[in-house]
């Protein structure tokens, strides 16, 4: 081997970017003149590719793996440069690596509230925060629409912009969404992706793509939340006549628990609530109706059957002045509706009460 030969492999170039940091989404290889050896070796980590600028011109894009830097590998840059297969000098270009990988944990949040028409609230003002995640998908346009010739371009150069896209797109998606106000928070994974979606043709454009979105929290207005909160407490309370026992007895709980004013404290617990129960959401409730009385009870007529022929009907008082004349004796069949048959007299509980207060024949005279 020649010192020519020796030379050549020593000088090498080894062209490689390992990043120690969290948030830098493209480094540009320096060297001094942009020169660079032919034959150099590239290496493309995984979560990177390499693009290269020629008098810049975009020349070409390399996905990982290592490649030589040679006129048979880079057919792009040969015909800008015009070279021909046996062309061996150095060549200036500028070589930037892109950072492939996700970006994750990043916020954004809506800075003034958005104003939704919800069913049942009616216009309402929401705020929203959350996360999400973005990673370059077309490296050749990230660098001709965002990057340009910056020199180490950081995702905080960038997030700014993407924070607004999504408070943009999100605006528009709750608002055309007809999810209720309080339906959000059981809808937030529905509602992120419905928003990642609508932002991935925006950013598309940049190179980028958002492989996730995550709704954290939406927040109604103060004014709002107080006034679910006390609907919430009246839904919760339900029947007042039950909390009100509920309260008295916890009422006399405490008071047990206090021996030195426990029985002042029962007391007033349990005519708050007496007080309570006889309460109702407009002031006191008026008092239970009486009872109706019962019905009045029917009265029975009678049938007498006398010389094979019934005669009738007679009420029960008329029974009564029959059985004081004699007409009507125990041994008199009667009938009256619903009964079985005839009947002797004193077989009916009813007329037999007839015979019985019958009072005793008078003494012979004196």
């Amino acid at each position: 081997m020649g010192i020519l030969d020796f030379l050549t492999g020593e000088f090498i170039d080894v062209i490689e970017w390992t990043d120690d940091t969290r948030d830098t989404m493209v480094w540009r290889f320096e060297r001094e003149g942009h020169e660079i050896k032919y034959g150099a070796k590239l290496t493309v980590r995984e979560g990177q590719a390499a693009v290269f600028v020629h008098e810049g011109q975009l020349a070409d894009v390399f996905k990982p793996g290592l490649y030589m830097l040679e006129t048979n590998n880079m057919p792009i840059l040969t015909t800008l440069q015009h070279w021909d297969h046996g062309f061996k000098s150095p060549f200036k270009s500028e070589i930037y690596f892109i950072n492939t990988t996700r970006f994750s944990d990043l916020k954004w949040g809506t800075k003034n509230p958005v104003i939704v028409r919800d069913p049942e609230f009616g216009p309402t003002r929401l705020r929203a925060f959350g996360s999400y995640t973005v990673k370059v998908g077309d490296p050749a346009k990230f660098m001709t629409e965002i990057v340009g010739t910056d020199g180490e371009f950081t995702m905080d150069e960038i997030s700014y912009q993407i924070r607004n896209i999504i408070v943009q797109e999100f605006s528009r998606a709750i608002a055309v969404s007809n999810i209720p106000v309080l339906d959000m928070a059981a809808n937030a994974a529905d509602l992120g992706k419905i928003v990642a979606k609508a932002i991935d043709p925006v950013i598309g454009q940049y190179g980028l793509t958002l492989p996730e979105l995550y709704v954290e929290n939406v927040s109604l207005p103060p004014a709002v939340e107080a006034a679910l909160d006390k609907r919430t407490s009246l839904g919760i309370v339900g029947d007042l006549g039950r909390y009100a026992q509920f309260s008295a007895a916890e009422a006399m709980t405490s008071a047990a628990a206090n021996p030195a004013g426990g029985g002042m404290a029962a007391g007033l617990g349990a005519g708050m609530g007496l007080a309570m129960a006889q309460q109702g959401p407009w002031g006191a409730m008026p008092a239970a109706a009486p009872a109706a009385p019962p019905p009045l009870p029917v009265e029975h007529v009678w049938h007498v059957a006398e010389n094979g022929a019934a005669k009738g009907p007679y009420s029960r008082a008329t029974m009564g002045r029959m059985a004081a004349d004699g007409a009507l004796t125990r041994d008199t069949l009667v009938w009256t509706q619903g009964q079985d048959g005839w009947k002797k007299a004193e077989d009916v509980a009813e007329l037999a009460q007839l015979f019985t207060v019958m009072p005793p024949p008078p003494p012979p005279a004196a």
